[in-house]
């Protein structure tokens, strides 16, 4: 009997010990994820090791000294300050509305929807797309925002979640969705009357919004990836045994950013200068009329009144009605752009690498050597895959687009392509390889307490399983 007890002991401890069942997705994640914490270098040594390889292949490639390459770094380093500014604008004040409290109160009734570790990761997959789809600042915060809140959530109630791969559904706005959006940089600067490209001659007219954000082409190709994306993440998520929680990574007790400010507590005297800082009179009126003036644009000139400075105007009036106080809303905007310091950094150095790619010749031998093998069924899938190769060079869609943007369009018109599908399928590719280039998971990454290493294992991991997706859909649907 004792020899009998001590069999079935062992054989208790067997069973417990038992690697779980993993299914082929699960495998490939976990596999990718293993090699990406080895390997995946921080987001500035990645911009650095990407200024090599862009010098190297332009020595290579166009025969370019390295004078020449050093002289084309350094003339492309401010080449992007103004569309810079513009997009940390929509960093800083999709963080700035995302932390509003009544915005935070919903995170936390959203989170108590998932009744387990898929369901979460699946939930802020989707908050994080529908969000970006609306802007790709708005999106990237309350994503990071919501993965975190959730993860919180899980360690509280003994949910098994996996930490990196729920960071990974708060990265899928900005890394899928959003090109097709509101914010889409390359529809916002062709919807900007006298942009680059019609001063020079490429294009005759503005791009409305209605050709590349609210056409039936770019809202079906939206829809489709919620659903294909929302099954990845459900089919990616480990068994509840390979699960590490946010407990593996942070103390969920702490926060990694600075919380929302409370509204300030009042002088006790205050002075006429406080009564001012303080007005909410002050605030809410200036608000209001930035706010009709947005509306009214829209009133006015339709969908199409839609561009990158109207879209930026709008989120600041959002903003200040919301805060109306404006030293609360001035508190906000700092802490917002604490967040932003990595990307302000960065900027100058990607700039560079644009330098040394238009500089030397480089990206017109890329664009011209892929372009010239497109057809009129394969363009849509050509300008995907030559945006995103040239987004891990340049994280900037805007910056992107003025490389490439004029000589895609006036491809894509030589084929018949109409301007709107190409800017849907450029704005695709650029998306899509964020999840291979931390650049402007910066901010989420100060938000959720991880590392690059910690996430972009998955991060890849699910590039890869978009890409079959994304290629037959552009090849398959109609314009």
């Amino acid at each position: 009997m004792q020899n009998e007890s001590a069999s079935d002991s062992s054989i208790a401890t067997r069973h417990a010990n038992k690697e779980p069942d993993l299914t082929p997705v699960q495998r490939f994640g976990e596999a990718i994820a293993d090699r990406g914490e080895r390997w995946m270098p921080s987001p500035f040594l990645f911009a650095i090791l990407l200024t090599y390889v862009a010098a190297i292949a332009a020595i290579f490639s166009e025969g370019a000294s390295v004078h020449e390459v050093a002289r084309s770094w350094y003339g492309g380093f401010w080449a992007l300050l103004q569309f810079a500014m513009q997009m940390v604008i929509i960093l800083v004040t999709g963080c700035v509305v995302a932390y509003h409290p009544r915005v935070r109160a919903g995170i936390l009734r959203l989170i108590r929807l998932p009744k387990n570790g898929r369901q979460a990761v699946v939930l802020v997959g989707l908050g994080s797309m529908l969000t970006g789809w609306i802007s790709w600042g708005l999106g990237l915060i309350f994503g990071a925002i919501l993965a975190r809140e959730m993860g919180k959530l899980a360690a509280k109630e003994g949910m098994a979640v996996h930490y990196p791969l729920l960071a990974v559904a708060g990265y899928m706005g900005i890394s899928l969705t959003w090109g097709w959006g509101l914010s889409s940089s390359a529809g916002l600067l062709q919807a900007t009357d006298g942009n680059v490209f019609m001063e020079q001659g490429i294009v005759d007219r503005v791009i409305p919004a209605t050709e590349w954000v609210f056409h039936s082409y770019p809202l079906i190709l939206t829809g489709l990836a919620l659903v294909f994306a929302s099954i990845m993440l459900y089919l990616l998520a480990p068994p509840k045994e390979n699960c590490r929680g946010i407990n593996h990574y942070v103390d969920p007790r702490e926060e990694v950013v600075s919380s929302p400010t409370k509204p300030p507590h009042p002088a006790v005297n205050p002075t006429l200068a406080d009564r001012i800082d303080n007005s909410r009179v002050l605030g809410g009126i200036i608000a209001s009329v930035g706010i009709y003036l947005f509306i009214e644009a829209f009133l006015t000139q339709g969908l199409g009144a839609l561009d990158l400075n109207v879209f930026n105007f709008g989120f600041l009036m959002i903003g200040l009605i919301l805060y109306s106080n404006p030293s609360r809303y001035l508190k906000e905007f700092q802490d917002a752009v604490k967040g932003s310091a990595g990307v302000i950094l960065l900027f100058p150095f990607y700039a560079g690498i644009i330098g040394i790619m238009t500089g030397t010749g480089l990206v017109d031998t890329m664009t011209e050597s892929l372009l010239s093998i497109a057809t009129t069924e394969t363009f849509a899938i050509t300008a995907w895959i030559t945006g995103g190769i040239l987004n891990v060079f340049v994280p900037s869609a805007g910056g992107e687009w003025a490389i490439i943007g004029g000589p895609m369009m006036l491809a894509g018109a030589e084929l018949g392509i109409p301007h709107g599908q190409t800017i849907a399928a450029y704005a695709v590719g650029d998306a899509h390889t964020n999840l291979l280039n931390p650049f402007w998971a910066i901010p989420l990454l100060a938000i959720t307490g991880l590392r690059a290493r910690d996430m972009f294992g998955y991060a890849i991991t699910m590039m890869l399983l978009l890409t079959p997706f994304i290629a037959i859909v552009l090849y398959l649907l109609p314009y």
